[in-house]
């Protein structure tokens, strides 16, 4: 869901691609998650995406969180001047997928990693 935000956020503004999550936390991936687990010793690690269906009623649903000012990409709109802010709305508005009656559904997604500690 905040994949698409910064992907236009870093299309209008390519110097702030260092400010994207995918950016600043690259461990946040299946190979550098499992990679850290067994460097700490760990076995038998496992990652796996856990994927959540979500639906916004239309696209001021989806906007409106961020303009709430907390997290890392309302704080990053909270400071840009309004035309900005208002050219990534509209771009952001033409690139997600809405259906006849408006809706947007799109698929929120986290890893889980797990690891056994190796017996003595």
């Amino acid at each position: 869901m905040v994949r698409h935000f910064w992907d236009v956020a870093v299309q209008v503004n390519p110097n702030d691609s260092k400010l994207d999550q995918a950016e600043r936390f690259p461990i946040c991936q299946p190979g550098p998650l499992e990679a850290l687990f067994r460097e700490v010793g760990l076995d038998a690690v496992a990652v796996r995406a856990i994927e959540v269906a979500t639906v916004f009623r239309d696209f001021e649903d989806y906007w409106a969180p961020f303009m709430g000012r907390q997290g890392s990409a309302p704080t990053y709109l909270a400071g840009l001047e309004a035309g900005t802010r208002d050219r990534i709305r509209d771009l952001l508005r033409d690139r997600l997928p809405a259906a006849a009656d408006g809706t947007i559904a799109l698929t929120a997604m986290a890893w889980a990693v797990k690891g056994r500690v190796q017996p003595a």
